[in-house]
């Protein structure tokens, strides 16, 4: 068995382009088949923690945008309204397989004071200890650049940590770290394992991803460098195809594998 069949805890980290189209509405064939793999993940003896972007892309359909917005307070509208219903779809799907979710939303505050960090990881521990599954995001509609993560893929990097994680999970809209950029290099290769993430790992991630997100390939590689610094084992893979996670966890070699280091 490797690292990821023993996982017992592990944070899932999904991005807006993994979750709407490119009209920035619900993927809801994806969505459905990712709960479906979280759900039976579940089943099988996991805890999991969901760590979902959307809320801003979902906001910005439903408010039927053709962007989305630059400025932040529509930013943080478009959060509000797309918050919601991000998490109503959520419970509608997993409660087909009988699983319970709760909604947390944070900002960088709250790990930066002791008590409050106390606080929220009571919150989580209680929560899974009662078999539900947490569906975190950042608190978009009222996150200032003070206090806010700036991107989810830190922000699951941190949940990570914050619980005790032994395995996360960030999917993207490409399929691991390359020695190149896929998108402008056809002969780009995978790299499939990394052991220390360093000046040469983090020229090779480059790009902002898609329009509908925040982050790239870079925000992966720091969130990576959290993640693995704290004794957990980070997997970057594509989220095209939300079956792809049996495949991670039943061991075999999917995507780029951040090895953890030892504590």
């Amino acid at each position: 068995m490797n690292c990821f069949q023993e996982a017992k805890r592990i944070v899932v980290k999904v991005g807006t382009s993994t979750l709407t189209y490119e009209t920035g509405m619900i993927n809801i064939r994806r969505i459905e088949k990712f709960v479906k793999v979280l759900a039976d993940l579940k089943n099988s003896g996991k805890q999991v923690v969901l760590v979902s972007s959307g809320a801003i892309g979902v906001g910005v359909g439903k408010l039927g945008l053709f962007e989305k917005p630059k400025d932040t307070p529509a930013k943080q509208a478009a959060a509000a309204v797309g918050q919601s219903e991000l998490m109503q779809i959520y419970d509608n799907a997993f409660s087909l397989y009988n699983h319970t979710v709760a909604q947390i939303l944070m900002t960088k505050d709250i790990v930066e004071s002791s008590k409050r960090r106390t606080n929220v990881i009571n919150t989580f521990e209680q929560l899974l200890s009662m078999n539900v599954i947490p569906v975190v995001n950042e608190n978009d509609s009222v996150s200032t650049e003070e206090i806010e993560f700036g991107d989810n893929d830190t922000l699951s990097a941190v949940v990570a940590k914050l619980v005790g994680a032994d395995a996360l999970v960030i999917m993207s809209d490409i399929d691991g770290l390359f020695d190149g950029n896929p998108r402008d290099r056809e002969n780009a290769k995978l790299i499939p394992v990394v052991k220390k993430i360093d000046k040469r790992i983090e020229t090779m991630a480059s790009g902002t991803g898609s329009r509908r997100g925040t982050g790239g390939m870079i925000t992966k590689i720091q969130a990576a460098k959290i993640a693995t610094a704290a004794g957990i084992d980070v997997a970057v893979i594509s989220g095209e195809n939300p079956y792809t996670l049996y495949k991670l966890f039943d061991g075999e070699a999917v995507g780029t594998h951040f090895v953890r280091q030892q504590l």
